[in-house]
């Protein structure tokens, strides 16, 4: 069975982990590179990269004839940035170094972090979900209570978290929204990156009180810099990591392609086809990039929101004009966008809704002046803000 054919074979899901969703992808770049491997990883750190930021549209071809892969692949771009700071982070994962993604919401840490993890490891379901409510045991272990009440302390009765999994097999652990964590169930993480093993004092006086981290381990965490969480990362903590700060996408066009491109598999997946046109996806895009940055592109001043303007929210909303272009007869995507603007700028602070006004009375105005009309038609909806 080929991986597509075990991907396709699953359940019907709203959504495939990395592994399976690109398992063709993963299969052919283990087989078309062979070179130096560190411990325990599934693809070369060059194959890696590859893999997150695609072949540049020119195929890549394997030097023997595999039974269950195409001879020649496009390699797709799956995260659109700096390839530079993939390399960073593909080398702090090679040298077994804890790597910490941090910035603004929306900027996709999280999908790079599900990227890595499942070209490194072949899996990216080792994670964590950092809130205010994880407890150490979602970083170290848990207990099977019937088993430990029956039997008392045992390795069978033990019970474990992501983190120890990826130790005994080698692989990379996800720590997402690390700074919502409690600090001591962050510092939990601090001997586990020093010393590469966990104790089990339960188990003390046996063979497995304590568990070494197999080659290959190794954790990625997330955290946003706007909302910082319960607490700071410790000093000890932070010397554990790398830190790689993920940045909001520098091009305009790279941003629009992306919108569009996950909004439309949004909307398939909804059972629809997208039929937004690409001169409202064009509007939606340059007024999340001028609220984001506080400067317009013709270099007017913008009162920024404090919600962050972030690509995913722009998807989002392009993934409601979309539905309601296919489900709603006779909707006007671009009359819907001022409505749905200000649902994401009301999100954090309620003075948010005059910012978004000012944006109004400043660049939409000054654009329907320039003559355009597209722009003039959405000067003429600044009724539906109120």
């Amino acid at each position: 069975m080929t991986p597509t054919d075990t991907a396709t074979a699953l359940p019907a899901r709203q959504t495939l982990p990395a592994e399976e969703r690109h398992a063709t992808e993963l299969a052919f770049l283990a087989a078309q590179d062979t070179g130096p491997r560190p411990p325990g990883w599934r693809l070369t750190p060059r194959a890696v990269i590859t893999f997150v930021c695609g072949s540049g549209g020119e195929p890549l071809a394997l030097a023997e004839r595999h039974d269950t892969l195409p001879d020649k692949l496009v390699i797709t771009p799956k995260f659109v940035g700096e390839r530079a700071l993939v390399e960073r982070c593909v080398v702090t994962l090679a040298g077994e170094r804890g790597l910490l993604l941090v910035g603004e919401p929306g900027t996709a840490k999280s999908m790079l972090s599900e990227l890595l993890s499942a070209a490194v490891s072949g899996t990216s379901a080792l994670t964590v979900q950092g809130t205010a409510g994880t407890t150490e045991d979602a970083l170290r272990y848990g207990w099977n209570y019937a088993l430990l009440l029956a039997q008392g302390p045992t390795p069978t009765a033990l019970v474990d978290s992501p983190v120890l999994a990826a130790m005994r097999a080698g692989r990379v652990a996800r720590v997402e929204e690390i700074t919502r964590c409690l600090p001591e169930v962050q510092d939990a993480l601090v001997s586990i990156l020093s010393d590469r093993r966990m104790s089990v004092p339960e188990l003390a006086g046996t063979d497995d009180a304590q568990v070494a981290a197999a080659p290959g381990f190794t954790v990625i965490a997330t955290a946003n810099l706007r909302d910082r969480g319960v607490s700071e990362m410790s000093a000890a903590l932070k010397r554990r990591f790398n830190f790689e700060t993920v940045h909001p996408i520098a091009d305009v066009d790279a941003e629009t392609a992306l919108v569009r491109r996950q909004a439309v598999a949004a909307v398939e997946r909804a059972g629809a086809a997208f039929g937004v046109d690409d001169a409202v996806l064009d509007v939606l895009v340059t007024v999340f990039r001028d609220l984001r940055a506080g400067r317009s592109a013709e270099g007017w001043d913008v009162e920024r929101p404090g919600t962050g303007m972030s690509t995913a929210e722009a998807v989002q909303v392009a993934v409601s004009l979309g539905v309601a272009a296919a489900y709603l007869p006779g909707a006007d995507s671009l009359d819907l966008v001022p409505g749905h603007l200000l649902g994401v700028v009301r999100k954090d602070d309620p003075a948010d809704h005059a910012r978004l006004l000012g944006y109004w009375d400043g660049p939409v105005r000054r654009r329907a002046e320039d003559g355009s009309a597209l722009w003039r038609r959405l000067w003429d909806l600044r009724e539906n803000l109120r």
